[in-house]
């Protein structure tokens, strides 16, 4: 049995960094201008003199797919702690209203910096981003102890989202018209426009958070199995609280400033990756949806930009249409099971 389940992880992993292979080399290969694979591998090892494909390849596209794979992991994990913290399946980031909270903030920064002709730095942006992820999960706090029912908390989620949401369009609405292509492009959600310097931001703000969170795989098991069973292993039930809303706010919110609101990878991933592996573990799931939800928004991206090209889909758009079933089906799944 043992080794059976270490086998069946051992596949798992590699069969996400196979897709994550995959999908880079997809990635950089196609777009608007088409790259052939000697191209590619010129370019990446500095054997070609071709300076359009070396601007192409080295300051466009490995910069968004870079991108796409550390925020898609990030957002992965992030919603697999509120999961955690909640003892909710569908509990998530962009279904808490997280990320809209987050979008408000970054917003009304936006507006207000670039109306009064101060430029907005990324630093600007993950603070902004980060305060109203931190508000929007402060009332997510303040409902759960209120009410009872996951449901309920789930609704208020829904409904705090819908509120952000529609402060931010009001938002834009009025916001001068040179600050609108901006808003509106960013509100739709989106890998591109990112360089060399968001990337090496994000990075050691994502990695940070994740190996923090994988530190914390004990204290997230024993979590899992009951507040009681966890106080009664030693562990620090407020310290706990206190760093799982912290790590899965600074995730999210580093999302939500780097590309704007990312929906239901934080949600569908972590599920995906616990079918995949037949397991619940911290320790196996933590660096598995970090790999998964990398995947995820990385075949999310690649159909976004080349599904219509010219035209490109807002990333949100993609991965609504492949989170959201997953979701459906785990909400069927859970009223399924209470009923047999």
């Amino acid at each position: 049995m043992k080794f059976n389940r270490k086998s069946r992880y051992l596949a798992g992993f590699l069969f996400l960094t196979v897709c994550v292979l995959l999908f880079f080399c997809l990635n950089l290969l196609t777009g608007s201008s088409q790259m052939t694979l000697s191209k590619m591998l010129g370019v990446l090892t500095g054997n070609s003199s071709d300076t359009t494909a070396q601007n192409i390849l080295l300051r466009i596209r490995l910069p968004r797919i870079s991108a796409a794979f550390l925020l898609g992991g990030a957002l992965s994990v992030s919603g697999f702690l509120l999961q955690c913290f909640f003892g909710n399946p569908i509990a998530g980031p962009f279904v808490l209203g997280i990320s809209s909270g987050a979008k408000l903030a970054v917003a009304l920064v936006m507006v207000t910096a670039l109306q009064i002709g101060i430029s907005v730095s990324s630093w600007m942006m993950v603070l902004a981003s980060f305060l109203g992820a931190m508000l929007s999960m402060g009332w997510i706090l303040l409902i759960s102890g209120k009410v009872r029912s996951m449901s309920l908390l789930i609704v208020s989620g829904v409904m705090l989202g819908y509120i952000c949401s529609a402060v931010t369009e009001l938002i834009v609405a009025f916001a001068d018209d040179a600050n609108i292509v901006n808003l509106h492009n960013w509100s739709m959600g989106s890998f591109s426009g990112t360089d060399w310097q968001d990337v090496r931001l994000m990075t050691a703000i994502v990695l940070t958070c994740v190996i923090l969170t994988f530190l914390m795989s004990k204290p997230l098991n024993a979590y899992q199995l009951g507040e009681a069973y966890a106080e009664n292993l030693g562990v620090n039930l407020k310290k706990f609280r206190i760093t799982v809303i912290l790590l899965s706010s600074i995730l999210s919110a580093c999302v939500t400033a780097f590309a704007g609101p990312v929906s239901f990878v934080g949600v569908a991933v972590p599920h995906l990756m616990k079918t995949l592996f037949g397991t619940a573990k911290p320790i196996i799931i933590i660096p598995a949806a970090f790999l998964g939800g990398g995947v995820f928004c990385l075949g999310c991206d690649l159909l976004a930009r080349n599904l219509f090209a010219p035209t490109e889909l807002s990333i949100s758009t993609v991965t609504a249409v492949f989170g959201a079933p997953v979701v459906i089906w785990m909400m069927l799944h859970r009223s399924m099971k209470k009923y047999e």
